[in-house]
């Protein structure tokens, strides 16, 4: 949370050209959390099995009062389409996560690189586990190779699913990822049985 609050401080610094400490952003969040508002999803380190304690993730819960309160100004349909996906999960009975899978890369001259890759979501219920990308389109072969590149790089043997936009039928990949369109998604509840 305090990596999440010192970035706030610096926007409404650079922005609002107004000083706030950190703890009173992070007093007000957990005010918002409180009156559920919004909720968190903690960062998981999927490859090391623990957890990341900076930065967490926030999500409305309520994604009408979200954009009533910026007068619908902001309609980004990809960050929308995962508040909506990140609240299903919940009213299902998912803990939630927010997955990092940590690979090494070498660049043009040898020299080796640590890269970071989002999982979306790491819902947990029980024994059960899906790893879950949210994406609006995977039209051509570099979006989808960028939206299942994190899902590649876990070795185990959960179900790992890229929810689209679009629908489309269901359908999965030589890699094992399944596509599944938003409406069907939410409209299935047994989906992820």
């Amino acid at each position: 949370m305090k990596s999440v609050c010192i970035n706030l401080t610096n926007t409404f610094k650079t922005v609002k050209h107004k000083t706030i400490a950190p703890e009173t952003i992070s007093t007000y969040l957990g005010y918002f959390k409180n009156a559920f508002l919004i909720d968190n999803a903690v960062r998981y380190d999927v490859k090391g099995k623990k957890y990341i304690s900076t930065p967490l993730k926030y999500y409305f819960v309520d994604v009408g009062l979200r954009n009533a309160r910026l007068n619908f100004r902001q309609q980004e349909e990809s960050h929308i389409m995962e508040n909506i996906i990140f609240n299903e999960l919940k009213v299902r009975g998912y803990d939630v996560d927010v997955g990092v899978v940590e690979h090494n890369s070498k660049d043009a001259n040898g020299k080796s690189h640590r890269n970071y890759l989002e999982i979306d979501f790491v819902a947990n219920k029980g024994s059960r586990r899906f790893y879950i990308q949210s994406a609006l389109h995977v039209d051509d072969e570099e979006k989808r190779t960028q939206e299942t590149n994190s899902l590649r790089r876990v070795n185990d043997s959960f179900k790992k699913i890229i929810i689209l936009k679009d629908n489309i039928e269901q359908w999965q990949d030589d890699n094992g990822i399944q596509y599944v369109g938003v409406e069907q998604f939410l409209l299935d509840k047994a989906f992820l049985s």
